[in-house]
């Protein structure tokens, strides 16, 4: 072991739509979670590894707190504080837009305070306020709770990321590097154009159709072109809960559909480095949501 590098396991935690995944991509200058500005957009915990010569940060995103609805919901849920369990540190993200501690913050700091553990508050989106605001919130969270430190950030500039990071590593123990310098995160690459297929579906389609979406890569070949080039032969489902949403989905003259598969492909051959041939259909499963066959792929 390396003497004096730092090693430990980070879990971010926060609300839907708070810009968990905006970070970790951002900390990590690589696009392993998908984003949407849309609630529920993180289903499984994700895992990210953060590298350098001095530590090595292991950083699970987790799905956003929210009021559950369905069984896949509930799972999402304990999914999210089953992580906070066994981590070193806890980041939790909240909102500068935000004016008072609501209802899904209130339930994570309980959890928190149950929990005693190591937790810094990142509060996010700072970009989009007054810095009278931000000193107003900083002051209300930190009377509910004992914060290691209070960080303002905003991911999508990057601004304070850095300062992040440092908090973070003052507070991992002298450890091993556990996964390689070459590895950034422990998802397949199935999972991870099943996750993209899905991020297109949740940007292009209307609000009550993504949520009963899941994606399934059914095949994944490597195969030659005419000019025998190497192409990747990749088959997916998009399993929907509704009829009408197979209708929406596929839209008029397959449209739809199609502009899923195009921006899915660019982004798949972006991340191979590959051609890729991409065949998507859509098939309706009504109530995949409650299966526990399907809804433990999210655990």
């Amino acid at each position: 072991m390396e003497k004096n590098f730092k090693s430990g396991f980070v879990s971010f935690v926060g609300r839907t739509n708070v810009g968990k995944s905006t970070l970790l991509n951002t900390l990590l200058q690589e696009k392993i979670a998908i984003t949407a500005n849309k609630p529920q957009t993180t289903r499984t915990a994700i895992k990210a590894i953060l590298n350098s010569d001095d530590y090595q940060i292991i950083i699970t995103d987790t799905p956003g707190i929210h009021k559950p609805k369905t069984k896949l919901s509930e799972t999402m849920i304990e999914t999210a504080f089953t992580s906070l369990e066994e981590v070193d540190v806890v980041v939790f993200l909240i909102e500068a837009t935000s004016d008072e501690i609501g209802k899904g913050d209130s339930r994570i700091l309980e959890k928190l305070k149950s929990m005693h553990k190591k937790c810094i508050l990142a509060i996010n989106k700072t970009d989009l306020i007054q810095k009278e605001k931000l000193l107003n919130l900083m002051k209300i969270y930190s009377e509910e709770y004992s914060f290691e430190a209070i960080v303002p950030i905003s991911a999508t500039t990057n601004k304070g990321t850095d300062i992040l990071i440092q908090e973070i590593v003052k507070l991992l123990p002298v450890g091993p590097r556990y996964y390689s310098e070459e590895e950034y995160t422990d998802q397949t690459t199935r999972q991870m154009i099943e996750e993209i297929i899905r991020e297109k579906a949740l940007k292009f389609l209307n609000d009550e159709v993504p949520h009963g979406i899941y994606v399934e890569v059914t095949k994944f070949k490597v195969g030659k072109t005419m000019k025998d080039e190497k192409i990747f032969n990749i088959d997916s489902v998009i399993y929907t809960t509704k009829e009408s949403h197979k209708g929406i989905i596929i839209g008029k003259g397959g449209n739809m559909l199609k502009r899923i598969s195009t921006a899915s492909r660019y982004d798949i051959e972006k991340m191979l480095g590959e051609k890729v041939n991409l065949k998507t259909w859509v098939k309706v499963r009504e109530d995949w949501q409650e299966k526990e066959n399907i809804v433990k792929k999210f655990k």
